[in-house]
């Protein structure tokens, strides 16, 4: 088994973050966005994954060694493919064509979801889904009675389904998937100025190509700012039901109070506060005389003598006095 992940784009939505760092490396409890993902698809496949596909952009040597290591934490070889231009999402998968054989798993890089199955790699193929409140934002896919899937609709105007498709896909054959991919660049197909996967799956169901739903119990975004952080809220949650420990023993907490759940990174040092529910707080960080709450606080930053809530600060980022719900981006300082 294979996992490719495209995630070429910066993340202009999630500016000042995404200046310094590709959005997929934002943490979430803790781990890179991306680094969640892969854990968890690993998990629901059932079967050793052998390699992870990451396809970016030139983000440099050290993102290129984070990811690797990504790919190894689950056991697997990491490999590294460009996209240098925004082509549509069938043109990122296929830059990493080297790795497109044998059943894979297409993932995009700004989701995660909660599980609780086991991929049925029998399948020919398989498109994760969440029911939503309005489909119109999203693409969606219709059902038969055998519950297979009969439709892909982008953005539906009018109601059609509810189901909609949350960007996760496993192929029985990678090696049919790279060749519909390359079919659509060859004779130049483009839906809305790009070449979209999308394309291919229709493609590929005309030809007999059976793809069946994958249902997930929660579907997590962070397209922004206000999804990361609520993101953040439900996989807290979630690690704490698994009974995971999210406090680091080098951390030091000196007459403050932590109100679970919370992630407290190694050598983060909380004087005279309160930390907590819901807060993610990197390695090295400071906090003193502050109420933290529904946050994200990256590696080596400080809040000093502030009430700060529904916040992202990150790396080497000072907040002093300020007030809350705050965007600050990494090596930034804030005193009011």
């Amino acid at each position: 088994m294979k996992i490719i992940v495209p995630m070429a784009g910066m993340g202009k939505r999630m500016r000042p973050h995404t200046l310094t760092v590709p959005k997929p490396l934002i943490p979430i409890a803790g781990k890179p966005i991306v680094q969640r993902l892969v854990e968890d698809i690993a998990k629901v496949c059932g079967e050793q994954v052998d390699e992870v596909a990451f396809i970016i952009g030139r983000f440099g040597a050290e993102v290129e060694k984070s990811l690797v290591k990504i790919a190894e934490s689950v056991g697997a070889k990491g490999t590294i493919h460009y996209q240098d231009e925004p082509l549509g999402t069938a043109h990122a998968i296929l830059c990493a064509q080297s790795a497109l054989s044998g059943p894979v798993v297409v993932a995009f890089a700004d989701t995660l979801f909660k599980a609780d199955f086991i991929l049925d790699s029998s399948a020919e193929g398989t498109i994760w889904v969440q029911r939503v409140d309005d489909p119109k934002p999203f693409g969606v896919v219709k059902l038969n009675e055998e519950g297979q899937i009969t439709d892909f609709v982008e953005k539906p105007e009018t109601f059609v389904s509810d189901l909609a498709i949350i960007g996760i896909y496993y192929f029985k054959n990678g090696d049919y998937l790279k060749n519909e991919l390359q079919y659509l660049l060859d004779n130049d197909i483009k839906d809305k100025g790009e070449f979209q996967l999308t394309n291919a799956l229709e493609n590929m169901k005309n030809k007999g190509t059976t793809f069946v739903p994958g249902r997930v119990t929660e579907w997590l975004d962070c397209g922004n700012k206000d999804a990361t952080v609520y993101t953040n809220q439900r996989y807290l949650e979630y690690l704490q039901e698994r009974g995971e420990n999210l406090v680091a023993e080098s951390a030091k907490v000196t007459n403050s109070v932590l109100i679970p759940p919370v992630y407290i990174g190694e050598g983060a040092i909380i004087t005279d506060s309160v930390v907590g529910p819901h807060v993610s707080l990197g390695s090295q960080s400071n906090v003193r005389g502050s109420v933290l709450s529904n946050s994200i606080v990256q590696q080596s930053a400080s809040v000093f003598h502030a009430n700060v809530t529904n916040s992202m600060i990150g790396n080497h980022a000072t907040v002093a006095g300020t007030p809350d719900d705050l965007s600050l981006g990494d090596y930034n300082t804030l005193r009011v």
